[in-house]
């Protein structure tokens, strides 16, 4: 079970040695306009968010894990609201939705219900970004997390089809918490 993992390891994993991804979170930040309003989606460590504060935006950071929540709130220094990605239900709040290394938990089946969530929380024009390990069919890792695992064509495809405009999808190699490398997807769509 995905969220029982990151329960039973929250602060090894929140407080593992990870960096930020600036390029992509600068990328990000200057698509919007000053002191913008930002959600953050599986806020995991608090890394991302603590970077975003740092340089002036409002940031409401959410993770699905009441455990990994409690670690990033002694990070960033505010509260985290634990939340599913299921239960959002904000309606045209945030310039942009930042949600790196976490939707890729979604089941393929749930992912179309849930990026119409995100385009609704979304002002108009606001800008989402994701990141996914790519694949070809969903599975578990060897941590027993679940992975949708989707490619490139089957993720633009479906971003198309529920309305956003926009789409860029970058791969990229990288490696994650289980130290294997993986290609990773970077979208960032307009709603």
């Amino acid at each position: 079970m995905t969220t029982s993992f990151y329960d039973d390891n929250a602060e090894t994993y929140a407080t593992r040695d990870r960096k930020p991804p600036t390029a992509r979170l600068d990328s990000f930040l200057a698509a919007l306009p000053e002191e913008a309003r930002i959600l953050e989606l599986g806020c995991g460590g608090g890394q991302d968010c603590a970077y975003m504060l740092s340089r002036g935006f409002d940031v409401t950071p959410t993770d699905g894990s009441a455990e990994l929540a409690r670690q990033a709130e002694k990070l960033v220094g505010r509260p985290v609201k634990v939340m599913r990605f299921e239960e959002l239900a904000a309606r045209e709040e945030f310039d942009g939705i930042w949600a790196e290394a976490s939707l890729l938990h979604v089941p393929r089946t749930d992912l179309p219900a849930i990026l119409a969530l995100i385009r609704n929380a979304l002002k108009k024009g606001g800008i989402f970004h994701a990141s996914f390990k790519a694949g070809t069919a969903e599975g578990h890792d060897g941590f027993g997390r679940y992975y949708n695992y989707p490619s490139s064509e089957w993720l633009q495809e479906l971003l198309v089809a529920g309305g956003w405009r926009n789409v860029t999808i970058n791969e990229a190699d990288g490696g994650g918490y289980d130290n294997k490398p993986t290609r990773w997807l970077h979208l960032a769509a307009r709603k």
